[in-house]
């Protein structure tokens, strides 16, 4: 039967909070070892879109254009014909008035064709580029879509080769989450959200905070020992344990060994010269 929440120690809590950050810990190095691939194949992906909307852009003007050259072609049909029809029509004026009626309306109309010629030309140079940035914008798809493809294969393997892993060590981080009490986890994963190195708790180093490394006084130091309360760094924000709940070895315990050593080595050089002496009385 589980222990209930009262019943759990700070010591405890505070082991299994520290188990969970090594434990997500190790989950964001498997994913920092993805490095940049994901955003680049984000990256190439929004550039394909955005290119493949640029293409339906260039099409619809190419569409515009071929339709205006269309229509202004319709129109010369038109001016020709009243050109025509005009021609006709002085060969049965009557006087000089309508004579020089006709004549401006044939001069308008025939200005009207050179117009919608000019026109239709300016439409056609104009197809003619677009045709060409559509055919550019076209290799670059194709391009992108090559090196899409590359990033993906890379980021599969990857991601093949950590997936396992990393589903290992969820399943971990989940179990462990089950252990720590709501309110602390929630405060827990608040912190590790906003800390830049993911750390949401750190042991006492060198009698400083493993998150932000400012000194801690000795008092603050001995309550962190007592394993009392969860204690927070006064300037991060993290939750400091002491190295020894951390399962680390501390400096003055790893040089606590060393004099040891050398006064065994002194005692046994003492005592052979000792004998030396000894040796040379008799």
């Amino acid at each position: 039967m589980a222990k209930k929440e009262s019943e759990i120690s700070v010591e405890e809590r505070l082991k299994t909070l520290y188990q969970l950050q090594t434990t997500l810990s190790s989950i964001d190095e498997k994913r920092a070892l993805r490095g940049e691939l994901p955003l680049e194949v984000q990256d190439l992906e929004d550039e394909i879109a955005g290119l493949k909307t640029r293409v339906e852009h260039i099409e619809g003007d190419i569409v515009s254009f071929q339709q205006a050259v269309a229509q202004k072609q319709g129109e010369i049909a038109e001016a020709e014909e009243s050109v025509e029809r005009y021609k006709k029509q002085l060969d049965e004026v009557r006087n000089n008035r309508e004579y020089d009626t006709l004549t401006k309306e044939i001069e308008f109309q025939s200005l009207e064709i050179e117009l919608c010629n000019k026109k239709i030309k300016e439409a056609n140079v104009k197809v003619e580029d677009k045709k060409r940035e559509l055919a550019h914008t076209n290799d670059l798809i194709a391009d992108r879509q090559q090196a899409l493809v590359e990033k993906k294969n890379e980021l599969d393997e990857i991601m093949q080769e950590t997936r396992e892993e990393e589903e290992v060590l969820k399943a971990k981080a989940a179990e462990l989450e089950t252990k720590i009490e709501p309110r602390l986890l929630s405060s827990f994963l608040r912190i590790r959200k906003n800390a830049r190195n993911g750390l949401g708790i750190v042991y006492v180093q060198r009698d400083a905070c493993g998150g932000c490394f400012n000194k801690i006084p000795p008092q603050r130091q001995l309550d962190i020992k007592m394993h009392k309360k969860i204690i927070v760094c006064e300037y991060c924000g993290r939750i400091i344990i002491d190295p020894e709940l951390a399962g680390v070895k501390t400096a003055s315990e790893t040089t606590e060994e060393k004099p040891k050593r050398k006064r065994a080595t002194t005692r046994k050089t003492a005592s052979k010269k000792s004998e030396e002496s000894d040796e040379k009385l008799s």
